[in-house]
């Protein structure tokens, strides 16, 4: 009874609960897809496995899905309510949750990050080679040349895994480079609505029951993180150059987890993880995210949870943040042990243009390859203004075909595909489209391998558009394309989609930690849809562009490779903290980065540490080093018991008498929060250890950029590392005054600490905020 008291109380936090099953019902509802967390102690030995004492343990037979060993004890299984009543009251059941679907996070760019091929972290790893990289996502199209094996040594020996065969996928589509290949369907084949009841199971009309790539997806982020590069490549002429990875040689696993229209369950999820752990991966990349904009404590989110069991075994985990930007607290994945990433530019872009028949042009981007205008002008109209919301969205069937044959049509963002809106102008007898942002994209565009002629423009030249034609009835416009420009300026650029702080569920960690290109990206692709992924576009291609942090997490998957090949005894927090001490502020003007969206400076709000900078993270100087026990000591000190922390953890555990506090996590960055019903002066002290993994001998020195109108202090200020001292601690006191203290319109100032030794600057951002108390 006391577990049934417990699981009650966990789940009165989640609009995942189960509570509900404890209802009464006149008839019994359809069953549904439950994750169940063991406390695997409990096992009787006269079983020989997990898998043996959960079938027998129960006193009906229970449909399992998935047994869980590595990353989680437990199991998934499709119940009835009354089932799932009946098993929680087992004492042996932690916690319960409902199976939930996730949404996936949708070649120049390892120039931009600063690798190079005769000297710097490309030559010192190897490329990463011997690393192997397990990507949870859509699958992988094998035959790429991105995925060739040529000139690669053997398997890596550590490497414990399987190709797993299926529809269209055979033993002989792995090699040296996709070393190992599995799919996981069973939590989406028994969900209500997709595989199960009333879904009909995989739809092998769209899809493959098999490690192949029926979306598209799982290839681009795949050969981000790991392609070769050796070889011309571009799409449809734009972004011509050669194909490359950020970690060329490191070693492949893919993980199936995500089906195509249908997204990805929390259960297959959970069993990928359990099996990349147990496969032998170094590195895990996960472009997948809730996308709801609501975040799970962690004990009831499948990816901390399967993130913790990896870290917790020395794999390195990389995450999106999410594309609910760039609204404040969209940021995604904000578990500690994660590394969550945003999206920023590249220097490379695909300008178009619409040309008015007034004479001025607006600018715009495309990816549009076909049949160019030539320069004709055409009447332009926008359907928005009848102030019919769907055909102002270009929505299917709601343009009105005498209003727009022959003419181009503008737009709105929003609702449908963004590429699907041009088909519905083309149906409806359209030459071409103005992909018009509204206020919530602002200026942030991406190129889109559109079907018909396209420019999508910011919200500014959208409205000067259609005050054009509200004050010309005949109105006319052109569209022109002009390919593919590099060196543009500004670069990086945070990319207005990009997942934002602060960090919603625990402020004290300051998410996301850094991020990486993401906008525009060229990468492999599948040969089961077109470029656009719609079902009537049916174009080969072997690469496509896309953009989205699904795109920036895999660059810091490849980054995680190339130094875990470099620095093989670096644990995953201390490949995270190179990453984000050494990650770049400024731009390619040499002037602090911008935020898409504004225009304006951006915050650590928006690009955590900064952006990544592969070109220093070799050699940092000094990390912040995490180990299991302060991931737990974190878990205490946010108010988790000591059997909720078991449900991650999987080992009990004893919080202290004396509460640790969460800011004192041994973290790359700083967030001092304060409560508004403070007055007069306040001060809060953090505890810092850092690690030299530089010279033997070195001394650093502490330099504070201190927020605007708060006071920053460092105890000692001086740091000696010799052969016997290689860790040291310091304090930082931040005192603010809550007369002086004036926020920002993000609702909080920034600043700085660095540790300087000549050599390495060793940096880690400052936030400091007031939040009403509870």
């Amino acid at each position: 009874m006391a577990s049934l008291l417990l699981l009650t109380h966990f789940l009165c936090f989640t609009f995942t609960a189960i509570i509900p099953i404890f209802s009464p019902v006149s008839a019994e509802p359809a069953a549904k897809t439950y994750i169940f967390r063991v406390d695997s102690f409990s096992k009787p030995a006269i079983f020989p496995t997990h898998y043996h004492w959960y079938s027998s343990e129960f006193t009906e037979p229970v449909n399992i899905l998935h047994v869980y060993d590595n990353v989680f004890h437990g199991f998934s299984a499709s119940l009835s309510p009354s089932q799932a009543a009946s098993i929680l009251q087992h004492p042996s059941i932690l916690a319960a949750f409902e199976d939930r679907r996730r949404q996936l996070h949708t070649t120049r760019s390892p120039q931009f990050l600063g690798l190079r091929n005769q000297k710097g972290l490309w030559s010192e790893s190897d490329y990463g080679s011997d690393v192997i990289v397990g990507v949870l996502d859509t699958g992988i199209w094998p035959e790429r040349r991105s995925f060739s094996d040529l000139n690669l040594g053997p398997v890596p020996t550590h490497w414990k895994g399987v190709c797993q065969t299926g529809d269209k996928f055979t033993a002989k589509n792995c090699n040296r480079k996709i070393i190992g290949a599995r799919f996981f369907s069973k939590g989406h084949e028994a969900a209500p609505g997709f595989g199960g009841i009333g879904g009909g199971g995989i739809n092998d009309t769209v899809e493959f029951k098999s490690p192949r790539d029926a979306d598209g997806h799982g290839t681009h982020t795949a050969s981000t993180a790991a392609g070769r590069h050796a070889f011309r490549a571009s799409m449809s002429g734009y972004a011509s150059g050669i194909a490359k990875g950020v970690a060329p040689k490191a070693r492949l696993a893919v993980y199936k987890v995500c089906w195509k229209n249908s997204g990805c369950f929390d259960s297959d999820i959970l069993a990928a993880f359990d099996a990349a752990v147990s496969d032998g991966v170094d590195v895990i990349s996960i472009s997948i995210g809730g996308g709801d904009g609501i975040s799970s404590p962690y004990y009831l989110d499948p990816i901390a949870i399967g993130a913790y069991g990896a870290v917790s075994r020395g794999v390195f985990v990389s995450s999106s943040a999410g594309n609910d930007g760039p609204n404040g607290m969209s940021v995604t994945n904000l578990a500690p042990w994660l590394t969550t990433v945003g999206a920023g530019t590249i220097d490379r872009n695909f300008p178009a243009e619409v040309i008015l028949g007034n004479g001025r042009k607006l600018s715009g981007v495309s990816l549009y390859a076909g049949k160019p205008l030539n320069g004709k002008m055409y009447a332009v109209v926008y359907p928005g203004k009848s102030g019919v919301l769907s055909a102002s969205l270009c929505m299917e069937n709601s343009l009105d075909p005498h209003l727009v044959r022959g003419k181009i049509v503008i737009c709105d963002r929003g609702s449908n595909p963004r590429v699907a809106k041009g088909l519905v102008v083309n149906k409806a007898g359209g030459v071409g489209m103005i992909l018009a942002n509204g206020v919530s994209n602002g200026e942030g565009l991406v190129g889109d391998a559109h079907l018909i002629p396209t420019c999508a423009v910011g919200a500014n030249e959208g409205d000067a558009i259609k005050s054009y034609i509200a004050s010309n009835p005949t109105a006319s416009a052109t569209i022109n394309f002009h390919g593919t420009v590099i060196g543009v300026k500004p670069a990086p650029v945070v990319a207005s989609f990009s997942g934002r702080g602060p960090n919603g569920l625990n402020p004290e960690i300051l998410k996301p930690d850094l991020i990486a290109p993401g906008v525009n990206i060229l990468a492999a692709w599948t040969d089961a849809v077109g470029p656009t992924g719609l079902d009537l576009d049916n174009r080969k291609a072997e690469f496509n562009i896309l953009s989205g942090t699904s795109m920036a997490c895999p660059h810091v998957s490849g980054a995680a490779a190339l130094l875990k090949s470099a620095h093989p005894d670096w644990s995953p927090a201390a490949i995270r903290s190179a990453m984000m001490t050494t990650a770049s502020l400024v731009d390619n003007r040499l002037q602090p980065m911008t935020d898409e969206a504004t225009g304006k400076p951006a915050t650590p709000y928006d690009y955590g540490a900064g952006h990544l900078n592969l070109d220093l993270a070799l050699d940092p100087g000094l990390v912040y080093d995490l180990a299991n026990e302060d991931y737990v000591s974190f878990l205490c000190a946010i108010e988790y018991g000591p059997k909720t922390i078991q449900v991650i953890t999987k080992s009990p555990v004893n919080c202290p008498m004396k509460k640790p506090l969460p800011e004192n996590l041994n973290y790359p960055s700083i967030a001092a929060l304060f409560s508004t019903a403070a007055r007069g002066v306040s001060s809060k002290t953090f505890f810092r250890t850092v690690t030299n993994v530089g010279d033997t001998n070195a001394e650093y020195r502490v330099k504070i950029e201190a927020p605007k109108g708060v006071r920053v202090s460092v105890k000692p200020d001086k740091l000696v590392f010799s052969e016997k001292v290689r860790k040291l601690s310091y304090y930082v006191t931040i005192t603010v005054d809550s007369k002086n203290l004036v926020l920002n319109d993000s609702g909080a100032v920034f600043g700085s600490l660095s540790w300087i030794d000549g050599k390495h600057v060793v940096r880690s951002p400052i936030v400091v905020t007031q939040m009403s108390p509870l």
